[in-house]
């Protein structure tokens, strides 16, 4: 991790606004997910990227029932169900 030397105060709701330059950097457009994770003491920001909910690939991904499920995955669980070889 790196200090950008930039400092934003949350608002009443506990909002911040991420600077544009760094929306930028990221690729992160207006609406994109951003998802929040928790380390230690540190509070994680980042772009949400869907993956596989068994193996975490990214790579053709199915929705099904809400969840990502890459091909993959899926003919691999067809072979453990002997459904193919």
């Amino acid at each position: 991790m790196r200090n950008t030397g930039i400092v934003r105060n949350l608002d009443n709701l506990g909002r911040i606004v991420i600077p544009k330059e760094m929306r930028r950097v990221l690729d992160i457009a207006e609406k994109d997910p951003i998802e929040i994770l928790i380390q230690d003491e540190t509070i994680i920001l980042r772009k949400y990227e869907p993956v596989d909910i068994f193996n975490g690939d990214k790579e053709d991904l199915i929705d099904y029932c809400g969840k990502k499920v890459s091909k993959n995955t899926i003919k691999e669980m067809a072979q453990l169900a002997g459904l193919i070889d």
